[in-house]
């Protein structure tokens, strides 16, 4: 019975999104990273041996991690402020048809942001970074980590891939355990600021800070014609 309470109640609750308190500053700044972060992925040799279609997948899937990587090393902080989506009840009480409901929220969710969840998860990372003091070559050696992504599939030179995370890894606890002497934690640290990359989606990276900027245009066609220049 409280189970069906809990979800005849759900239908009424509101859902928390945000979208940037200031769009021009912040996008502005986050695309001065973009721009770093695929001059990073030109400038690392191992990358562009790679055959196109494996580059193409990687940094489909990367871009958005190493942005939120590169937020993190240029200390770019980001305040937001929180609005509303229209609840299930409010769009029943209002009386809009289903299909006019359906195109409706589709608009709101672009106009209203992303969900403070993910909003969250974004400054819970760049705190984490921030708290631990990462260095030049530790976050070099984190994009290394991020870039080769032996998890996609189709990827030609998997195993390559793969040598190539491993490396990026071993250098990194290299160097902590060189620099780094008296702290034998800081090396979990960083392993952990990596795995909270993984709660961060590109489309949300890309709704929150590209948006406001570009429109409706495609981020991956941007990525593409910024790499590629096609």
């Amino acid at each position: 019975q409280e189970l069906r309470q809990q979800q005849a109640c759900s239908c009424g609750s509101t859902r928390r999104r945000g979208v940037l308190r200031a769009p021009q500053v912040t996008c502005k700044a986050a695309s001065a990273v973009l721009v770093k972060t695929l001059r990073f992925v030109k400038n690392v040799p191992c990358f562009r041996e790679l055959p196109e279609d494996d580059q193409l997948m990687l940094i489909r899937s990367g871009w958005a991690p190493l942005l939120v990587l590169g937020l993190a090393q240029d200390r770019v902080d980001f305040d937001t402020t929180e609005t509303v989506e229209p609840s299930m009840l409010q769009r029943i009480l209002t009386g809009v048809p289903e299909r006019q409901s359906e195109a409706v929220t589709g608009q709101s969710r672009a106009a209203v942001g992303v969900s403070v969840v993910d909003i969250e998860a974004i400054k819970a990372f760049l705190k984490k970074c921030w708290s631990v003091d990462i260095s030049t070559k530790e976050y070099a050696y984190l994009k290394g980590a991020v870039l080769f992504n032996p998890d996609l599939e189709g990827l030609r030179c998997l195993h390559y891939i793969q040598s190539l995370r491993r490396e990026a890894h071993q250098a990194l606890n290299e160097h902590v355990r060189l620099i780094h002497r008296d702290d034998t934690t800081r090396f979990a640290k960083l392993l952990i600021a990596l795995s909270m990359l993984r709660a961060i989606s590109p489309p949300v990276v890309a709704q929150l800070f590209f948006r406001p900027v570009i429109g409706t245009v495609n981020i991956e066609e941007v990525l593409m014609e910024m790499f590629y220049g096609k």
